[in-house]
């Protein structure tokens, strides 16, 4: 389910239209400085900024940045092509960066960064690396819900059991790249089925996974499908994970409900100099990784930085048998959740 060629444009230009469920924080031009590092930032600049000033502290190499959406920027990149001012794409979401691979934009990256980087939150080619991982969950209202009564698979929440019950946020891109990672891994057919039975289970929408979990938290709903890191959001309002309702629950066995994504990054072909290859593999180091996990409560990517207290090891999660740079067929997924009424 690869795309291609004047394809990978066409899917980018699709993303265009949906970047408010990006993560950008609006567009800011980079300086024109010549001495400054040009980064393309799809994460948002109150989480990047200062990541990026301690770099900058670290190595002395000067950024210039420009925030958007991923895929607002990644359709700039295509626009752009060998004249884009920028050596850097630092991307929510790999599908964007699998958009670029595909239409050779990336370089290749330095095999001694890669391997900091289990192959499956990585590209095959080694045209980009992630940085930060986040796992689909399942959360739920544990007043109302026994442990031992959660389902073993997200295709489960079409039963009559779950009718009203579920929350979700059909725009948010985390919800999108789920349903694409379930094209990908599972078909079409077998896709679009589970869309209508779900749609037809009246689950409720919200406008953000911060929602969803709120909706749950207050029994709202019972079950809500989010990444895992919004109840540790939540639960610096509270005081503690401890102190909530909300729970997370982890589908097992490879099932589509636990697919963890990664933001990543990529340098841009021809532009990567000695300040780029600085900055991946800043990226990748203790000091950024154990930013990602104190700040924003993802996964850390390499070995010897620790997750977040009460999650689980990212080797134990069972994530689904897919290469993410598939995850740029989002123009179809899109199309589909349009057809089934889910949007």
């Amino acid at each position: 389910m690869r795309i291609r060629g004047t394809a990978v444009a066409a899917l980018v230009l699709t993303l265009l239209a949906t970047t408010a469920c990006g993560s950008g924080d609006g567009d800011s031009d980079p300086t024109s400085s010549d001495d400054a590092l040009v980064v393309y930032s799809g994460r948002n600049e109150k989480l990047i900024k200062p990541l990026l000033e301690m770099f900058t502290a670290a190595s002395g190499v000067k950024v210039s940045a420009k925030y958007g959406g991923s895929a607002e920027l990644a359709a700039q990149l295509l626009e752009e092509g060998d004249k884009t001012p920028a050596a850097v794409f630092l991307s929510q979401d790999a599908g964007a960066l699998g958009a670029l691979q595909d239409a050779s934009l990336l370089d290749a990256l330095p095999q001694a960064e890669l391997d900091k980087v289990d192959p499956d939150f990585r590209s095959a080619t080694g045209s980009w690396v992630g940085v930060s991982g986040r796992a689909r969950v399942l959360v739920y209202n544990s007043k109302q819900v026994q442990e031992a009564a959660l389902p073993k698979s997200v295709f489960e929440l079409t039963g009559p059991a779950y009718k009203g019950k579920v929350g979700y946020a059909p725009t948010n891109a985390s919800f999108q790249s789920f349903v694409t990672s379930m094209r990908v891994t599972k078909g079409e057919a077998e896709t679009k089925q589970f869309l209508t039975a779900l749609k037809a289970n009246e689950p409720k929408t919200y406008d953000g996974n911060a929602l969803v979990v709120d909706a749950v938290a207050k029994g709202e709903v019972s079950f809500g499908l989010v990444n895992h890191y919004y109840v540790y959001e939540k639960a610096e309002e509270a005081g503690g994970v401890d102190k909530l309702s909300v729970k997370n629950h982890f589908f097992p066995n490879g099932d589509p409900g636990a697919l963890v994504n990664v933001a990543g990054v990529g340098v841009l072909k021809g532009n990567g100099d000695e300040r780029s290859a600085k900055l991946v593999s800043y990226l990748l180091s203790t000091a950024a990784q154990t930013y990602f996990a104190e700040k924003t409560h993802e996964y850390p990517l390499i070995a010897g930085v620790a997750a977040e207290a009460g999650l689980p090891p990212l080797a134990s999660i069972e994530n689904p048998a897919i290469d993410l740079s598939q995850l740029d067929s989002l123009d179809a997924t899109l199309k589909l959740l349009d057809e089934v009424g889910l949007t």
